[in-house]
């Protein structure tokens, strides 16, 4: 398995993740935001950003988001854009201490 997580270029994983959020937003839109469809749709993309992290840093790497209100969130920039994409979403900063260690997220953060 860890041989495949490997393989996944920068480009799939970004497409993979810009996919999974725009399902979760769909599936937090069409039943509630904490279904289960949409919980694990947000998981999910948690996850894939992490791995995109771990596996292609420094071609993405964390910024704060100033102008988020509701929570604190990181945006996944990208050094170079893949077609018009330029970041792989929003992830709360929250989910980012969950998933990755402080050392981890100081690397990863401009």
């Amino acid at each position: 398995m860890s041989q495949l997580r490997q393989i996944c270029s920068l480009e799939q994983l970004v497409s993979e993740i810009v996919t999974v959020n725009h399902a979760w937003k769909q599936a937090s839109e069409l039943f509630e935001k904490d279904s289960p469809l949409a919980t694990s749709l947000r998981e999910l993309k948690a996850r894939l950003q992490v791995r995109l992290l771990r596996n292609h840093f420094p071609d993405v790497f964390l910024t704060p988001d100033l102008e988020a209100k509701d929570e604190d969130l990181y945006s996944l920039r990208l050094k170079r854009s893949i077609g018009n994409i330029k970041d792989a979403a929003h992830l709360p900063v929250r989910k980012a201490e969950e998933f990755l260690s402080q050392e981890e997220i100081k690397k990863f953060t401009s």
